[in-house]
Formats: C-alpha cells, structure tokens, sequence
C-alpha cells in the first residue's frame, strides 16, 4: 500500500508546521514570563514532557496541544498558525492572575520587534521579593500608585505618571 505524503513522518510540511507549534509556544510562554516549570504545572504535563514537546524531542499529540493552548489562554487554533488574520489589527488581550498580579499582553506572539508589551495590576506588597534578571531592556510607566524598582543594589520610587527605563 502507498503512503500518502500527508502521513509520511518526514514531510517536509508536517515538520515545518511542527516547528512553527513549538515556536508558538515558547514565544507565548516568554511572552508571559513562565518559566518551562509554571507552563508545565498550569498545563499538568510533566516538566521534561513539555521541554521535549518544545525542543522537537517528542511528537505533537492534540491532547497536549489542547492543555498547552487552554494553559496558554490561546486556541489549538492560534498554536497551529491558523489564528493569525492579517486584516484583524485589533489585540483582544487575555486577562491572566499569576501570584496575585494581573496582566493582560498587548502584543501579539513572535513580535517582530521581538517586544512584549503588557498592562500589569500589581497588588501592594510588603517584604522583599526575589529578584529576576534577564537578557533585554524594561521600560513601564506607573499609571497609579508607586511602584519600588530595586536595579542591582539600587532602588527608586516611581510615581504615579512617572516611566522608568533600564536594563
């Protein structure tokens, strides 16, 4: 019996639409600030399941793509490419909780300016946080309240109006 070129597990197509998935979902869960570990918990798969998923070290199945996309606040849909409607330039952020701050993305996955732009509800906190340090630059203005930046081993007050930006 012939093999249609549709199920042979080289197609080129296949592996190319594979490969856009995968970069979907890292640029979604970057975009959102998870790491490989709070996807995994949000999407109940195990951790080193969703890094192969990722790195093409295992085969797509549609009951992961179903968790990754419902855990991702996005469509199977949207991980397969076919959400992007190049007419609809209208964003329609997600409101996603994570520790108790709020934040909807403002920018579309796999921004070519590689830019994540987002508005944030941050609750007052008391104590000190751990900090987080990564490659890029930051850039946010406080819209209410103030916000306490803490840059290496300095911190600054930013008031409500005010912007700061550092890398």
């Amino acid at each position: 019996m012939k093999q249609d070129a549709a199920t042979t597990p080289d197609d080129p197509d296949r592996l190319d639409l594979e490969d856009g998935v995968r970069q979907r979902i890292r640029a979604l869960r970057a975009e959102r600030g998870w790491s490989l570990d709070e996807l995994a918990e949000r999407c109940h798969l195990g951790p080193s399941t969703l890094s192969r998923i990722e790195t093409g070290h295992r085969r797509l199945a549609l009951d992961h793509l179903v968790s990754i996309a419902q855990a991702l606040g996005v469509t199977v849909d949207d991980l397969l490419g076919g959400g992007d409607d190049p007419d609809d330039i209208v964003i329609r952020p997600r409101r996603d909780v994570v520790g108790g701050a709020t934040t909807w993305l403002l920018t579309r996955p796999g921004d070519p300016g590689d830019r994540i732009v987002a508005k944030m509800r941050i609750p007052a906190r008391t104590g000190r946080l751990t900090p987080q340090v990564h490659a890029g630059r930051e850039w946010f203005t406080v819209l209410s309240g103030t916000a306490r930046l803490l840059v290496g081993d300095h911190e600054h007050l930013v008031h409500e109006g005010e912007a700061a930006e550092f890398s």
